[in-house]
């Protein structure tokens, strides 16, 4: 698989940016500031409807403008798929796939698969057991597309539930009609939470080969990477701690949920929300549920997050990257399945080894965008196509450049998105 066309209309930097892109290996070059990141970040966002770099979609907006428009033509195999997503300040965003009429924006999730390496890849290593969770989910969202519409249930029953522990905790007592409705959310959110907690599990089974492969690729060989998934959902009497992720504490092994049909994981679910009812309560927020559950990182046999060396923890996160890339290959079989390879200023951070030993793993995937500062930082195995990136625009290999336009950001571009 690979992006042929990307058009960006008030998106970030761009007012309006128009770019053929090839297959195989194309580095946007450029000073640090002028939008390159921009460009594959728009990208990213038309795989997984999320970016990279912030947590919400406002700054994703051109200043001044009320929606920004990405459209991209990709090729599987034989055939080519346009997508345009329109995001927008106060209302949702919509999608069009092939220029049909409006769709929900995640209907488009999945049609393009990327795997993105990053600086900001650290703090899956280094931050908070949020960003470890969304990588779980982005990953099952280009294996299953369908999982976007099970993380948007899941998250609209927790709003809810949590809405209305406040409301209980605000009332300053918890009354028959409280404790009858939350009953019921309690049993909405167990049966959303289960389906997404039996596909989290399954799939850190399927990365964890892969993990352990790709670290050992980037290093000596040294030391041995793991991960495990640690679920807030058990059949333990203690409640859970107060930080984030805290449902460390559990005493149901992953493989002894992961075995659970799910009647019986709903049902283990519901039984540990009501042990947590009175916590819950007092906090006037849900403590049990996928929201809570932490992916341990492993090295040896201690954890990455607080041991590793700087240079480990760069291997290990790239690992993680590189483990999504081997399984959606593995998942994939058909003619151009393979995903696009995203490197956004990563070269730059990495020593001599580390940089040698990607390019050599990415190098033979059909197509590989990279971002530079400096040419010279790009490993010779990825020294392909280079585009030159200027303030609004970019400089064409013929030497033309795109700049900006002035049919401002709700101008229409034409992809010209064909079915074959």
């Amino acid at each position: 698989m690979y992006v042929e066309h990307l058009s960006l209309t008030g998106f970030r930097s761009y007012r309006q940016l128009d770019t053929a892109i090839e297959p195989g290996i194309t580095v946007f070059v450029g000073p640090n500031g002028v939008g390159k990141t921009n460009i594959v970040e728009a990208i990213g966002y038309l795989a997984t409807l999320s970016s990279h770099r912030v947590s919400t979609d406002k700054p994703l907006i051109a200043f001044g403008e009320e929606r920004a428009i990405i459209r991209g033509r990709f090729v599987r195999g034989t055939q080519r798929t346009g997508v345009e997503v329109e995001i927008n300040a106060v209302a949702a965003n919509r999608a069009r796939i092939n220029r049909s009429n409006p769709v929900r924006a995640r209907d488009a999730a999945g049609i393009l698969k990327t795997v993105l390496f990053a600086p900001e890849d650290l703090a899956l290593v280094k931050g908070d057991p949020s960003g470890r969770r969304r990588y779980l989910d982005e990953v099952l969202v280009s294996l299953l597309p369908h999982q976007s519409a099970l993380r948007a249930e899941y998250e609209r029953v927790l709003k809810q539930r949590n809405a209305l522990l406040k409301s209980a905790r605000a009332a300053g007592r918890f009354s028959t009609a409280h404790e009858s409705t939350l009953d019921v959310w309690d049993q909405h959110l167990a049966e959303a939470g289960a389906r997404l907690l039996s596909a989290r599990l399954l799939l850190v089974d399927k990365l964890r080969p892969h993990v352990q492969r790709a670290y050992k690729e980037l290093t000596d060989g040294s030391k041995g990477a793991d991960i495990t998934y640690v679920s807030s959902v058990s059949s333990s009497s203690d409640l859970a701690g107060d930080s984030d992720g805290a449902g460390t504490g559990g005493d149901a092994p992953p493989e002894a949920l992961r075995d659970l049909a799910l009647p019986e994981l709903t049902a283990l679910f519901v039984g540990s929300l009501l042990r947590h009812r009175r916590k819950e309560l007092e906090r006037g927020i849900s403590l049990v549920g996928p929201h809570r559950d932490e992916l341990d990182l492993l090295l040896g046999q201690v954890p990455a997050k607080g041991y590793a060396s700087h240079g480990e923890t760069w291997s290990m996160a790239l690992a993680l990257r590189l483990a999504s890339y081997y399984l959606l290959l593995e998942e994939d079989h058909t003619p151009g399945g393979d995903p696009v390879l995203i490197l956004d200023d990563v070269f730059a951070e990495l020593d001599a080894q580390r940089r040698t030993r990607l390019a050599a793993i990415v190098a033979p995937a059909e197509q590989v965008l990279v971002t530079a500062a400096v040419g010279d930082d790009i490993p010779q195995a990825l020294l392909g196509r280079q585009i030159r990136v200027v303030p609004g625009g970019i400089e064409e290999p013929d030497g033309s450049t795109e700049q900006p336009t002035d049919t401002g950001a709700t101008a229409r571009v034409e992809t010209g998105e064909t079915d074959e």
